[in-house]
């Protein structure tokens, strides 16, 4: 009986152990609407997040659809209780009317994914065919 209590604060524990995870968290929210804006600015934002987990947060890339989106992330990993940024640009040159980019975090989350988004309207400029 002595065994079976033992196995059983031994399995619990381990179990206990793995569900501990890094989490993002956003300080704000996760799509960042820009005002109209004219074909040929970049446009740039900050995220703020913070790791709420009980792990070190890693994000060891990220995904866009398009070249004209950039990302500067911390490329070392976010202590838990820690906070860091997400350094956004958007390229505007060449793009036109509604404008609406995913940018899909690979982290170590339980997820593996986070994401976080940019909408604007990019006005043309001179004749658009």
């Amino acid at each position: 009986m002595k065994l079976f209590f033992t196995s059983l604060f031994i399995l619990l524990n381990s179990a206990l152990a793995f569900s501990q995870e890094a989490e993002f968290s956003l300080l704000e929210k996760k799509t960042i609407k820009f005002p109209d804006t004219k074909a040929g600015k970049i446009l740039e934002h900050t995220f703020n997040f913070k790791n709420t987990g009980k792990q070190p947060l890693i994000i060891e890339g990220y995904e866009v659809e398009c070249d004209c989106t950039k990302l500067i992330f911390p490329k070392e990993a976010i202590q838990p209780e820690e906070s860091g940024e997400l350094k956004l640009t958007f390229d505007t040159s060449g793009k036109y009317y509604f404008q609406d980019r995913i940018v899909l975090l690979k982290t170590n989350t339980k997820k593996q994914t986070e994401k976080i988004r940019l909408k604007v309207y990019v006005t043309p400029q001179g004749n658009i065919k």
